[in-house]
């Protein structure tokens, strides 16, 4: 498949994109995507303070933060989201080669369909066809994150007393996977600062910041 090399003046035609170019301009973009992404995101404060990624508290848990409102520990509440979002900044500071591995390995077959879809059809793509081998990758990271940020430390104490106090009086008691819930919680945030990223390429020549980006992407903009 090559594209028409149209430039819509009815003069001399730039040379036709090729899908090889296209599927390789696809993966430079989301290459930068994550590179920039995970630089924003693994910052002080590169999740807890971007309202677009920062991580709430645990739905499924939300019975706990609210005993422990009302038995006075909102100091300990506020302390376990903010090390949630630590968590996430820390495990980011090493995805890049992770994201980096599962974008080289892609398979895309009409990379045409991709460019020429919505401004994060790559982005979306590549979630769709990456998230279960990245996750495998991406979850001892977090898991290492969640360690060095002492996370358990502050959460087992507040768990363990709702727990307790549960089971007194006969409710259910609430058992959260702190790995499964930041590792999601923690990809969702990189690939939104990688759809953002792919937004900029996509409209905004000066961030087709190679030869190949520019001839792949700038022939959105003519």
């Amino acid at each position: 498949v090559t594209g028409t090399g149209d430039n819509g003046n009815g003069g001399t035609d730039k040379p036709a994109l090729t899908n090889e170019e296209v599927i390789a301009g696809l993966k430079e973009a989301l290459g930068i995507g994550i590179e920039k992404g995970a630089a924003l995101a693994s910052a002080e404060d590169g999740f807890f303070k971007n309202p677009k990624i920062f991580i709430p508290w645990p739905e499924d848990a939300v019975k706990i933060k609210e005993w422990a409102i009302d038995k006075g520990m909102q100091g300990k509440v506020d302390e376990i989201e903010l090390t949630f979002n630590r968590a996430a900044e820390k495990a980011s500071e090493k995805a890049t080669p992770i994201f980096k591995d599962a974008i080289t390995n892609m398979s895309i077959g009409d990379g045409f369909a991709i460019l020429n879809g919505d401004d994060t059809a790559a982005t979306n793509y590549l979630r769709k066809t990456t998230w279960s081998p990245l996750k495998t990758e991406f979850k001892p990271v977090v898991s290492e994150a969640i360690e060095t940020v002492k996370l358990t430390s502050y959460w087992n104490p507040v768990a363990t007393a709702y727990n307790k106090a549960a089971k007194l009086l006969g409710k259910e008691e609430i058992e959260t996977d702190l790995d499964e819930y930041v590792t999601n919680k923690g990809m969702n945030g990189l690939f939104y600062m990688i759809s953002e990223q792919e937004r900029k390429i996509r409209k905004d020549p000066v961030a087709q910041v190679t030869d190949l980006l520019k001839k792949v992407f700038g022939s959105l903009l003519d």
